[in-house]
């Protein structure tokens, strides 16, 4: 369960490009200094990986589950499992369904808090569902994409069946964005059956899809040695192979893995593979084309959602006085690396206290 980041609140903010600007009072009302304490309030320690990555010390979510729901049990919340929301009869009543019995309640509510996710998780309720009850009542709902997803890549029959599942260590992206820009971030990606994912794919995954949208398919380029430059690589390729084979040497002189040099072999032509000067230039920046994005079901979580427009600053829907959204089913996205908690947590923050402040005005 990775809980927050540790890095500093610039570089923080800016992993939320386009939706920053919204995002940032309620992020830094209740930032990730904030909710690690608060998970400290609940008896669970914390502890900041190398990557910077924030943890509970036992490295499970359930303690912390238990925890926070027995808190708020002792507060007096009461928990109606196995109900699904069915919108909002013509009088302004909520619509609950009881799964068990199949019976619908219709209840008046002084206020709500709709948290009802994204639409990356069916299997677990989280299917998106509640998008077409919103867009009924007139409240503008950017359509759900699939957001941290893999890629889909034409593999050769044999190179798919010999490394899917094989981890790419030691990489750097390249990539250029719809202004025209070229991003370099480093981490690491798996090679799949259908293509490609990993932390390093899910990170460049906004502006992928945004590219694919425009153009129909996406182009990456990898770094297959980013702590060496062309020049050493070039230097080290120029060495006599002797009675070495493609693997091996390249093996001996720049220490690719096993999956890197199959990388370029399913890339490369022979030719290109003999001539140092193209292999240089793969080795530093390999071309790959991406064809399409996977599908939501399949993704870590969920762009677009509720758009800020069709909400006040305390996150209430202008449409619906009393009624508030917070977490990922906002119109926002992130990386994965404990940007998306955060961002759930502080937009249900500033959701809670807007309540409040709904009560007392309603007094």
């Amino acid at each position: 369960m990775n809980i927050t980041h540790a890095e500093d609140s610039e570089a923080f903010l800016n992993r939320y490009a386009n939706r920053r600007e919204q995002l940032q009072p309620f992020i830094q009302a209740f930032d990730a200094q904030a909710l690690r304490n608060w998970v400290h309030q609940l008896g669970i320690e914390t502890f900041v990986g190398t990557s910077g990555r924030v943890f509970p010390r036992e490295m499970k979510a359930a303690p912390l589950l238990r925890a926070w729901l027995h808190r708020l049990r002792q507060q007096g919340v009461k928990f109606h499992p196995r109900h699904r929301w069915l919108g909002w009869n013509s009088q302004g009543a909520w619509r609950l369904l009881d799964l068990v019995t199949q019976e619908e309640q219709q209840q008046y509510y002084a206020a709500g808090l709709l948290a009802l996710g994204g639409g990356s998780w069916p299997r677990l309720g989280s299917d998106g569902s509640w998008t077409s009850l919103l867009s009924a009542e007139g409240i503008e709902v950017h359509p759900l994409g699939p957001s941290n997803c893999g890629f889909d890549i034409e593999w050769s029959s044999y190179f798919k069946n010999r490394f899917a599942g094989e981890p790419l260590h030691t990489l750097a992206l390249s990539y250029i964005d719809s202004q025209g820009q070229t991003h370099k971030l480093r981490g690491e990606a798996t090679i799949s059956e259908y293509g490609i994912e990993g932390g390093l794919i899910y990170a460049a995954s906004a502006a992928l899809r945004t590219e694919l949208k425009h153009k129909g398919q996406a182009r990456i380029w990898l770094d297959l040695v980013p702590d060496l430059s062309a020049e050493k690589v070039a230097a080290k390729l120029q060495q006599p192979r002797g009675k070495d084979s493609f693997s091996n040497f390249l093996r001996k002189q720049l220490r690719l893995s096993p999956i890197k040099i199959a990388l370029l072999r399913e890339r490369l032509s022979a030719e290109q593979c003999q001539n140092p000067g193209q292999l240089t230039e793969a080795v530093k920046g390999l071309s790959l084309t991406l064809s399409s994005s996977r599908p939501l079901e399949e993704a870590i979580s969920s762009a677009g959602g509720v758009r800020f427009s069709s909400l006040d600053e305390k996150l209430m829907l202008k449409q619906k006085p009393g009624v508030f959204c917070a977490g990922e089913m906002l119109d926002w996205e992130a990386p994965t690396g404990g940007y998306l908690l955060t961002a759930c947590f502080a937009t249900g923050h500033a959701a809670g206290l807007g309540i409040v402040d709904w009560f007392n005005q309603s007094k």
